[in-house]
């Protein structure tokens, strides 16, 4: 990872987030910063052998570069989030029973949620790549709720098959670490690269109206 180092703030700097993730595009908004969007293409199966972080990182740093290669001249935010119990990466489920296989593997137990981010600079060079990793307690869950929030379709499409800022939330007994990071991107440490490169946009908030006398 290059060392960080502080940067004249140039907000016209232009940067694409390389996500195909609502969750991401959000958390980013929500914080006030503008950015355009490019999900990759990039295929996210595991290879034979390869450890969950190691495979976390590849993938994060596989969808910057292809985004760079659309992109010339541009910025490149991607990242990868994968839930890991007992040392197994769990992606997404390919199906609603896959989903209930996770979600019961993940009841009563300890799991870590690791997302990796890669900022690549306009030359398409690594300027941080860098893995946030989080610990989630679920409590034991009952096998009518694991079907209930399954037939909600929100698992789907969700790393370890729950969204904690959606209906799983209630499933969490325990978080140690950055919940964003959780959500699919550790806003702290995306914030510190962001800066270091120039791109943090600070906002300030909209003053509060005078109550009407």
């Amino acid at each position: 990872m290059r060392r960080l180092e502080p940067q004249r703030e140039d907000c016209s700097a232009r940067w694409v987030l390389a996500s195909a993730s609502p969750r991401r595009a959000e958390l980013l908004r929500g914080a006030g910063q503008r950015f355009e969007v490019e999900p990759s293409r990039v295929d996210e199966a595991r290879r034979s052998g390869e450890g969950a972080l190691d495979f976390a990182g590849r993938v994060a740093r596989e969808k910057a570069t292809e985004i760079a290669a659309r992109r010339p001249g541009w910025w490149i935010l991607a990242a990868d989030t994968i839930v890991i119990v007992d040392g197994d990466p769990l992606g997404k489920p390919i199906d609603a029973d896959d989903a209930v296989r996770m979600l019961v593997r993940l009841s009563g137990h300890v799991h870590e949620v690791a997302t990796a981010f890669v900022l690549l600079d306009p030359e398409a060079r690594v300027f941080v790549d860098r893995t946030v990793r989080t610990e989630v307690l679920f409590g034991s869950l009952e096998r009518t709720a694991i079907d209930a929030y399954v037939a909600t379709g929100e698992p789907l499409d969700k790393a370890g098959a729950y969204a904690i800022q959606g209906g799983a939330r209630s499933f969490v007994a325990d978080l140690r670490g950055s919940l964003s990071n959780v959500i699919g991107l550790p806003m702290a440490e995306v914030e510190q690269a962001l800066r270091s490169a120039g791109l943090w946009t600070d906002t300030v908030p909209d003053p509060v109206p005078d109550p009407v006398r």
